[in-house]
């Protein structure tokens, strides 16, 4: 028994001294800052899309074959830039004049300052073959990673709320 208590406590304390913030490996993290630069590229990323700007959006997306954006229909999941791609240059021709009003945004930034994730509200105005539509209330909600000083959009999930009419069944 003495044999392991020898063994473990070197691992136990190389534990805790490994823990033990270092300034060069820890950088301390300016959360005011970063959450300014999350919500500037959010509201880049919203003004983009009305403008059909595709090269932003494509700059505020990570390029990885690993991204992933859910959008508000049944089957939409979109894995990789290029799938994303295709959705929002289908989108861009199908639609007109579109504007995006975000409201009751929520963005959470990991300790280590690399890290993000939001969810924010969505009402979304459009001309659609002539006919001006709105959809108020989507929520959105996503992830973002900080990669080489740049925020970048990794993960996305667009959804309708759904109100259903439920009745009580007699007892």
């Amino acid at each position: 028994m003495k044999k392991l208590k020898i063994l473990i406590i070197p691992f136990i304390l190389a534990g805790m001294i490994g823990c033990v913030p270092q300034a060069e490996k820890c950088p301390e993290v300016d959360f005011d800052k970063e959450l300014s630069e999350i919500r500037s590229v959010l509201e880049q990323y919203e003004l983009a899309r009305e403008s059909e700007d595709f090269s932003t959006v494509e700059q505020i997306w990570a390029s990885d074959s690993t991204i992933i954006l859910f959008g508000t229909e049944g089957d939409e999941q979109m894995v990789g830039f290029t799938a994303i791609n295709k959705a929002m240059s289908r989108q861009f021709n199908e639609v007109e004049n579109t504007l995006i009003n975000i409201s009751e945004q929520k963005i959470k930034i990991s300790k280590d300052g690399n890290v993000a994730w939001f969810s924010q509200v969505l009402d979304y105005n459009f001309n659609y073959q002539g006919e001006y539509m709105t959809f108020e209330g989507i929520r959105s909600t996503g992830v973002m990673e900080k990669r080489d000083g740049i925020w970048k959009l990794v993960q996305g999930h667009l959804s309708v709320p759904y109100e259903a009419d439920l009745e009580e069944e007699p007892r």
